[in-house]
Order: structure tokens, then C-alpha cells, then sequence
């Protein structure tokens, strides 16, 4: 019927405009997905990127109550600051990045995207331009108000999710408090039940010390924080297991008929994610009152321009973007 409303459009930011964002965007052209996508970035760079790697993309430009182009990019211009060039970063487009986010938030506030998928985003140039920013994940939670968020890698059969994310290791003790992850894997618990439609699900909770802590004998935190936590979350009817020793935690016998893994911090627990599932990993952030979902690698500014950037990662996380956004 010609007065039925579309479903709103997913939302895909092309992240650091140096790096491989820009070339797995023009990717999208040749891929048929069951909703509407379209890409924020500087149509004239991903013009630009396009004529650098061969390739003939036609470019429309995006307006909400216009159909969709099959075949066609749809972009969505949000202006450089300066040219950008492949490989090499400047921190006048910093502030750039950031307003991709922007544009695309607004959109998701207002209902005119279903969800977000993050291209990535160097950290370090948006920090030299002056401007504080841990991370996505980070960003988001800011900028839509959400007091706690939860960092969450699926792929190969796995869903890992981080008690901390982006700290220095000698600060990750003291981050994992009783409170703190009470809250963790409340959301975590709440979003793969409302989210991913898992009525009872399981997780596998690991600990933080080697040998999840040997007893004491190996640290504590298991036998004061962590053993606690889980104790009294079990009381409220959550199926937790842990904590887990973490380099038997990803067995295939220990995972078998869980539906999520918790580490206690970034590189325990994506440092196995990348490896099982690197080119087809997605980033999904739990907690948020939008959908967010990234690919699970960084800019690659190696192997920006060369069009030898795979975009599978990008395409996984757009499917479970689309399959969030039905949920």
C-alpha cells in the first residue's frame, strides 16, 4: 500500500576516515539486506576511496522518506574537516568521527534509525586532538544518558562479555567491585533474555586471579567479590556458573549449553573471541536504550586503500543489527 510506512533504516557509521571504514562502507553496495542501510560518511570521500581500490559504486544521496536504492550506496553526508587520505591520520577530522556518532544517535533517539553499527575508530587521534574518548561503548552511554553499559563480542557460537573494558591491567582489580558487577550481569542477564529471546539463560562467569584465584592462595577477589556476587544473583533466579577458572572457562566441553561467557576483563575473553571468530565477530553493546552493534577489529590503516579489507565482520554485524532491531 502506498501510505504503509517503511521500517526505519540502520544506521552504519564509517569511522575513522584514514583507515578501512570508508572501503568496507562501499562494500555494502553489492550486499542485499532484508532492511534498509545507509551509511554516514563524506560522500565525497567514499568517492574518492572507490575510484583509489577500482571500483564503481554509484552513490545516492540519503533522504528519509525517499525509497530505497537497490544497487546504490545510500549515504548519508556528513562533511570532512580537511581531505582525508588513506593510511594517514589527522587530527583535524577528530572532531568528524565524532559528529558521524552524533548524526547517527540522533537518528536512533528520534526513531528514524532502528539501529547503529560502528565502523571503527582510532582512539589515539581523537585523544592527541584534545578531545577525552576511551571508546565507543564509552561514547554511547554518555551521550544517551545510560549510567552502565556492558561490552559484549559474538561470534563462533560464542557471546563474551566484559566485566571491564578499556583500562590498564593493574587497574582492573580495583573496577570489579560487588556493586559493579552486580549491575554487569544484570544487564547482561535482562538483554539476552529481551534481546536475543533466551527465556532462562546461562552464563559462565570467570574468574579474575589464575586458577580462579587457587583458593586465596592466588588472590582473593574470587573468595570476596566475585563468589558473592554470583551467590546472591543466583538467589534472584539467575543460572550462573563460576567463577570459572578462565583458560578452561572456553573449553567445549565447559561451554556446552551456555549462552553467554563473562571475563572479568578486555583481553581475557577477546583475546579467544578473535581467534575463533576474527573476520566474522560482532561488537554488541548491552544496556543502551538503542542498538548497537560494530565489527570486532580496528582501523587497519595498513591496509587502507588497498581494497584488500575483508568486510565480512561488518556484514555479520549488521545482520545482527537488523535481528536486534526486530526483537
Amino acid at each position: 500500500m502506498g501510505g504503509e510506512r517503511r521500517p526505519p533504516a540502520i544506521a552504519v557509521t564509517s569511522g575513522e576516515p584514514a583507515g578501512i571504514g570508508p572501503e568496507l562502507c562501499l562494500a555494502l553496495a553489492a550486499r542485499r539486506f532484508s532492511r534498509r542501510v545507509v551509511v554516514l560518511c563524506d560522500r565525497g570521500l567514499l568517492d574518492a576511496r572507490a575510484r583509489a581500490i577500482g571500483l564503481e559504486i554509484p552513490l545516492r544521496d540519503y533522504h528519509a522518506d525517499a525509497p530505497a536504492a537497490p544497487g546504490a550506496l545510500e549515504v548519508l553526508h556528513v562533511p570532512l574537516a580537511v581531505p582525508a587520505h588513506a593510511g594517514r591520520l589527522d587530527v583535524a577530522n577528530a572532531r568528524y568521527v565524532l559528529a558521524l556518532l552524533d548524526r547517527a544517535l540522533a537518528g536512533c533517539s528520534a526513531g528514524e534509525f532502528a539501529a547503529l553499527v560502528t565502523a571503527p575508530v582510532h582512539k589515539g587521534i581523537i585523544n592527541e586532538a584534545g578531545i577525552p574518548f576511551t571508546g565507543h561503548t564509552e561514547y554511547l552511554a554518555e551521550h544517551t544518558g545510560t549510567r552502565r553499559v556492558v561490552m559484549m563480542l559474538a561470534g563462533a557460537g560464542l557471546r563474551v562479555a566484559l566485566a571491564t573494558t578499556h583500562l590498564a591491567l593493574k587497574d582492573v582489580p580495583a573496577a570489579i567491585t560487588r556493586e559493579e558487577l552486580a549491575t554487569t550481569i544484570r544487564i547482561l542477564h535482562r538483554d539476552l533474555v529481551a534481546k536475543f529471546g533466551i527465556a532462562r539463560p546461562r552464563i559462565l562467569v570467570a574468574g579474575l586471579n589464575p586458577h580462579a584465584g587457587e583458593g586465596g592462595h592466588m588472590g582473593r577477589e574470587e573468595i570476596e567479590v566475585i563468589s558473592p556476587v554470583l551467590d546472591a544473583l543466583r538467589l534472584e533466579g539467575l543460572d550462573l556458573v563460576g567463577p570459572l577458572p578462565a583458560d578452561t572457562l572456553f573449553t567445549r566441553r565447559v561451554l556446552a549449553g551456555s549462552d553467554a561467557q563473562l571475563a572479568m576483563y578486555h583481553d581475557q575473553g577477546l583475546a579467544v573471541l578473535k581467534f575463533a571468530a576474527f573476520e566474522e565477530g560482532v561488537n554488541i553493546t548491552l544496556g543502551l536504550p538503542i542498538v548497537r552493534t560494530s565489527v570486532d577489529h580496528g582501523t587497519a590503516l595498513d591496509l587502507a586503500g588497498t581494497g584488500r579489507a575483508d568486510p565480512h565482520s561488518l556484514f555479520a554485524a549488521i545482520e545482527a543489527a537488523i535481528g536486534l532491531a526486530r526483537a
